[in-house]
């Protein structure tokens, strides 16, 4: 079963919606390593001073090998992410419902 993930990163939403575009290349390049180590879904959405990440990965390990990698924690220095902060994690067990879309 896969597993649900809610991250919420602090940082400088501008600085993020600016790279978005500035950097697509660099956003696509991750996603597909990331899809090559597990992940199956992803979204981002943008609060007040946070960066939201919802993501669906094959296991939770799979993640957090991924997120632990050095050169992403660059990456998200670099695009506005407050690095000095702890994000916040939540995560669950995805499970099917007749309503799911």
């Amino acid at each position: 079963m896969s597993v649900l993930i809610a991250l919420t990163v602090p940082g400088d939403t501008d600085v993020f919606a600016k790279a978005l575009v500035d950097r697509a290349d660099d956003f696509v390049r991750i996603s597909e390593g990331a899809r090559q180590k597990g992940a199956i879904h992803h979204r981002f959405g943008l609060g007040e001073g946070t960066v939201l990440v919802i993501d669906e990965w094959e296991s939770l390990d799979q993640f957090h090998a991924f997120f632990a990698d050095p050169e992403l924690q660059a990456f998200i220095g670099e695009v506005g992410g407050d690095t000095s902060a702890e994000p916040h994690l939540s995560f669950a067990e995805a499970v099917s419902s007749a309503d799911e879309f």
